[in-house]
């Protein structure tokens, strides 16, 4: 199923040659994960503080690429650039629920989205990375089966940011978005437990 990931190799060649400078100046692949993950509780902190804040939501796509780049910057320092290590991939997995966690529960803040159909799309983002973990052990590496991978749920955010800082007043329908998000994340686990499955 063809998701955001399928551009990934574009986007790392894009970022190639700021990596190599990072690397040259000395710069962890663990210190780009944490960097990621602190600018994303950031984030999530100011839009739990401040729910009505139009400019907030507006600055979250600009947050969300970024993080996305620094994602990528990391993975780039840890295999290219012979930074790989077990403590890496604690911080990168952990960074990366921490990460989703801080910028998805905020929106139950917001109306006409609820407190339970956010929440649940919160615990379904945590449930598809631990689905993609579980890749390793299986034997197939770890998994990024769609349709709503980390890259897509980044892009499903940012539209909805986008929604929020428009000014205009969301219509009640929109509350069925966030329980939507959650199905497609159950679909995304089920692809992602069926692709381990195949491998044995």
């Amino acid at each position: 199923m063809v998701t955001l990931y399928d551009v990934k190799p574009a986007f790392q060649a894009c970022l190639r040659p700021l990596t190599g400078r990072l690397a040259a100046a000395g710069v962890t692949a663990n210190q780009v994960t944490v960097l990621a993950a602190v600018l994303s509780v950031g984030a999530g902190a100011l839009m739990a503080a401040l729910p009505g804040n139009r400019l907030v939501f507006l600055a979250l796509p600009a947050v969300l690429l970024v993080r996305m780049a620094l994602n990528a910057i990391d993975g780039m320092l840890a295999r290219e650039f012979g930074q790989a290590s077990k403590l890496g991939m604690y911080l990168n997995e952990l960074a990366d629920v921490v990460s989703d966690l801080a910028l998805i529960l905020p929106f139950a803040l917001v109306a006409p989205f609820t407190p339970a159909g956010v929440i649940a799309f919160a615990v379904a983002a945590v449930v598809v990375e631990f689905a993609g973990v579980l890749g390793i052990p299986a034997g197939i590496g770890r998994s990024y089966a769609g349709p709503l991978g980390k890259s897509d749920r980044a892009l499903a955010l940012g539209v909805i940011a986008v929604l929020v800082a428009s000014g205009f007043a969301l219509p009640a329908w929109l509350a069925w978005l966030f329980p939507l998000l959650t199905l497609a994340s159950f679909v995304t686990i089920v692809n992602r437990v069926r692709a381990g499955l195949a491998k044995g």
